[in-house]
């Protein structure tokens, strides 16, 4: 059995890949977005994730499912606005969306996602 990890660090990894399946550490906005608004937020965080997919291996096309954890859920429609511009039509994952507290007081919106990894 083989898993790959990528990125390694005591407390998690960034990736873990195993048969084919890539399993993303949650991802936020990056420091440039960090005090901006909602839509910001979720275009620095998808970014984030873009250059993650392609570090692995992986795109947008083979995404299997996103959890979605938005601090204020009165932010669900632009965050929605922003995501459907991101994902090509097509190839939505299967998705959740919850309300949940963030790890720091600045962040609006996280992101966890399964994909497909190219052998």
């Amino acid at each position: 059995m083989t898993i790959q990890r990528h990125d390694t660090k005591a407390r998690m990894s960034r990736a873990v890949i195993h048969q084919g399946v890539a399993y993303l550490c949650g991802q936020v906005t990056g420091p440039e977005a960090r005090h901006e608004g909602i839509k910001e937020q979720t275009e620095s965080m998808l970014a984030r994730v873009d250059a993650l997919l392609k570090e692995i291996g992986s795109s947008r096309e083979q995404l299997l499912s996103a959890t979605i954890y938005l601090k204020d859920g009165s932010d669900f429609a632009a965050m929605n606005e922003v995501w459907d511009a991101w994902v090509p039509e097509g190839y939505a994952p299967a998705r959740t969306c919850v309300c949940a507290p963030l790890p720091a007081d600045e962040l609006k919106v996280e992101i966890t996602v399964t994909t497909a990894v190219s052998s």
